[in-house]
């Protein structure tokens, strides 16, 4: 209905092949046929994307002229789908012009991107409410991104029916993601710390530092990741604590999208991106098909 009512004449809807058989999709797909909104599903994304993942579901959506943007997903749908309308309307730029400096050029979004929707489909990373994607480039081993207010989604529908799929596993490691967000943001740098301050809006990094806005989403967040985070891992289908948690996620999301990170993630990135080729390190007790250091665990 709302990619109808916003006049959406072609969709590109991302997803991965898993969820391409749950019940976010079949809903998605179901509504889609329902009001009419012709679409293109791309279904190859990439748990823990890649510059390689990336490149692929960029060269699938330049082939195409979509109008509007369709993440159903947690994290990684909705980072790539982000990447992938940034680079449709660059049609001519390299991944690297975006990319965050000083890895890559980070250059200014001054161009509209096309509208996005994003579904999340767990409750841990918030980027449904954020203008950052993140990627690892395993060629030289770490994680980076693009952070730029103009990937934002223009919408995010945040609804329990979408992460009642998750197993207990995934809602403990996304649930430490919002925990991790909501602290980090809360205690970042402060935004009158924070230089260079560039007076064009462009050239302004996508983190403020913290501030008096962002941590009020970033408390609210950190006081239900405390409280409701044990019950899901208890209980999976508590359904008041995976409301509370997938709130959390977006208010978490909302702060540090604002007031930005800092070393839990900042480590987290050359050690996840180094582990992908290097030593595959396993934290004893965290199951995950790919060797992985989550946030802030030593």
């Amino acid at each position: 209905m709302d990619l109808k009512n916003l006049g959406a004449t072609k969709v590109g809807v991302f997803t991965d092949h898993n969820l391409a058989k749950l019940l976010p999709m079949k809903m998605t797909i179901e509504s889609l046929d329902q009001h009419g909104v012709n679409y293109e599903v791309f279904e190859r994304v990439a748990v823990e994307p890649t510059d390689s993942s990336w490149n692929d579901a960029i060269t699938w959506s330049r082939k195409h002229d979509f109008s509007h943007f369709l993440a159903v997903g947690g994290g990684s749908v909705i980072d790539t789908a982000k990447a992938a309308n940034l680079f449709t309307v660059y049609k001519n730029a390299d991944l690297f012009d975006f990319i965050n400096a000083p890895v890559g050029k980070g250059m200014p979004i001054s161009e509209k991107l096309r509208p996005l929707i994003a579904v999340p489909t767990t409750a841990g990373t918030g980027s449904e409410t954020t203008g950052t994607a993140i990627l690892d480039i395993p060629s030289k081993k770490f994680k980076t991104g693009i952070a730029n207010r103009a990937l934002k989604p223009i919408l995010g529908i945040v609804d329990t029916l979408n992460t009642d799929s998750c197993p207990t596993a995934v809602h403990i490691s996304s649930g430490l993601d919002v925990l991790f967000h909501a602290l980090e943001s809360y205690t970042a740098i402060h935004y009158t710390e924070r230089t260079p301050r560039p007076a064009n809006p462009l050239l302004r990094p996508a983190y403020q530092g913290s501030n008096d806005v962002s941590d009020v989403f970033s408390t609210w967040a950190l006081r239900q990741a405390v409280k409701y985070l044990p019950r899901v891992a208890k209980n999976r289908d508590d359904k008041e604590a995976k409301r509370q948690m997938l709130l959390a996620s977006s208010f978490a999301g909302i702060g540090f999208g604002n007031a930005g990170v800092h070393l839990c993630h900042g480590i987290s990135y050359p050690i996840s991106g180094f582990n992908k080729t290097g030593p595959k390190w396993q934290h004893p007790g965290y199951v995950v098909d790919k060797p992985i250091i989550p946030h802030g665990v030593r």
